[in-house]
């Protein structure tokens, strides 16, 4: 099965920060706002449609982060591919899961795998599919 035209969902860089406020106030001067986190461990930040996430003490390393579900202008799609889809897609094509879902469950969850490089890229989707029963 071939990974063409596979839509991941929105896309942001999750930051892995050494202290919260100091890295959100830089953001801040370049224009980004916040629209979500728990203000202790991690902030979401948007700038148009920019999307970084900064995270305190959660993450080794930074992360690519896609979220199924989810458009660029952080608002939730109607229609969207499933991660189990994307999952199969991605297994099929031969990218092994450093972080694995269970196929047979619906509803949200996530996947991780690293790229060529050893970059993490996380796959997280917040949202059931719609029409899947898990709404």
């Amino acid at each position: 099965m071939s990974s063409e035209g596979l839509e991941l969902g929105a896309f942001s860089m999750s930051l892995t920060v050494s202290d919260l406020g100091v890295s959100r106030a830089f953001y801040e001067k370049l224009g980004f706002k916040q629209t979500g986190g728990d203000n202790e461990h991690y902030v979401i930040l948007v700038n148009g449609s920019t999307v970084l996430g900064l995270f305190q003490g959660l993450f080794d390393k930074n992360i690519l982060t896609f979220n199924p579900g989810l458009g660029q202008d952080t608002k939730q799609l109607s229609s969207f591919t499933d991660i189990r889809e994307i999952r199969s897609r991605l297994i099929d094509a031969g990218i092994e899961m450093t972080s694995d879902l269970d196929p047979n469950e619906t509803g949200p969850a996530s996947i991780a795998f690293l790229d060529p490089d050893g970059n993490p890229v996380l796959i997280d989707q917040f949202f059931p599919k719609p029409g899947s029963g898990a709404e």
